[in-house]
């Protein structure tokens, strides 16, 4: 905990180690979680389909998702949220005639997780 997870269309360049340490970073700083808690996978996914169900490379998606243990106030979710979209506007540079559609969501895990380490 906490759960990082980056979906990323795969012609947006965002994995660089400044972008994960900034974004580990924010996290221990808003959301109070430990720094060597701070795990992040990085999934990338083929091109990504507008409304018309036609690949366009125009266009470049960046979906980041963290998920807490239950506790933090939904003012600390919202902080955090607009933090991480700082971090990307930061970290993924704009391309020309290229869109950039980046969001960001803080949930709460839900009661049933677990997790194990070897």
């Amino acid at each position: 905990m906490p759960q990082i997870t980056v979906d990323f269309s795969y012609n947006a360049e965002v994995i660089s180690d400044t972008f994960v340490r900034e974004l580990h970073e924010t996290v221990v700083e808003i959301a109070a979680a430990r720094p060597e808690a701070c795990k992040t996978l990085f999934r990338e996914g083929h091109t990504g389909y507008g409304y018309e169900g036609v690949a366009d490379e125009s266009h470049h998606v960046v979906h980041v998702t963290i998920g807490l243990l239950a506790g933090r106030s939904e003012e600390t979710k919202a902080k955090l949220t607009e933090a991480v979209l700082d971090v990307l506007r930061k970290h993924v540079a704009p391309q020309d005639g290229v869109t950039l559609h980046a969001s960001a969501e803080v949930r709460d895990l839900d009661a049933s997780y677990r997790k194990f380490e070897r």
